[in-house]
């Protein structure tokens, strides 16, 4: 404090003051006696000037910001920076889906059937891998930027991603790669083996029709409904809840 209120005294001489400004500034209700509000009033404004003056000049304001000790750190800028959009183009893309495509030469190109579910609809983008990136057989993604009720993810902009591929899941393997932020549960959809697995799922491994493990990113990272349809694995990854990953489920 002594060290204080020397630096205060030494800006006496050192600061240019402006003229008073005429102030009218609205008094409250009389309270201690006549001139009370009034005194109060003039108080306030002295006091609110000393200190927008001080905090004006620069070293007087480090000193004081010195004197309380704050620990943060302010830096003044020109512009305020506006957010980075994401980067153009399909959005798949950046997921790495594979090759961006649509449904019928996605089709031509591979020897099983591809569902897509009625309930989401044509999707906007398909992608599709092919041995040897991809899986024996292929795979093919069908990508939905959004639909009702589903929110749509602000990191990938992508509210439902269904991924298909030949193949089939071991049962055993697969519980054990489940993480501890996550559960998993079976399900039955259309008379087939299914998982239901909330929380941050974050990797998948399934058997490909070559017999080859397989060990795939859940590319949203949320909740994801897996089932066995004849033969091809389905993957619906999305912000949903149980029932409305089943109601896809059954719409393929």
């Amino acid at each position: 404090m002594p060290d204080l209120e020397d630096r205060l005294a030494a800006l006496t001489a050192a600061i240019d003051w402006p003229p008073t400004p005429r102030l009218r500034i609205p008094l409250p209700a009389r309270r201690g006696g006549p001139g009370w509000g009034r005194s109060f009033a003039y108080a306030a404004a002295a006091v609110a000037l000393i200190v927008a003056a001080l905090l004006a000049y620069t070293p007087t304001r480090d000193a004081i910001a010195s004197w309380v000790n704050l620990h943060v750190t302010i830096t003044r800028v020109q512009e305020v920076p506006t957010p980075s959009p994401r980067p153009s183009g399909p959005l798949g893309q950046r997921l790495g889906l594979g090759t961006p495509t649509t449904l019928d030469p996605a089709q031509a190109k591979l020897s099983w059937q591809i569902g897509v579910p009625a309930s989401l609809g044509r999707p906007d983008e398909v992608f599709l891998q092919l041995p040897p990136t991809g899986p024996s057989g292929g795979e093919v993604t069908l990508v939905y930027a959004q639909r009702p009720d589903i929110p749509t993810s602000g990191l990938t902009g992508v509210s439902v991603l269904v991924t298909e591929a030949r193949g089939s899941v071991d049962e055993v393997f697969f519980q054990k790669m489940v993480g501890p932020d996550s559960t998993i549960e079976q399900v039955t959809v259309r008379g087939h083996a299914g998982y239901w697995i909330s929380g941050h799922p974050h990797d998948f491994v399934f058997i490909d029709a070559s017999g080859n493990f397989r060990d795939e990113t859940m590319r949203l990272a949320t909740n994801t409904l897996i089932f066995d349809l004849n033969g091809t694995i389905v993957r619906i990854e999305g912000d949903m809840t149980k029932a409305q990953a089943l109601q896809i489920a059954n719409s393929v």
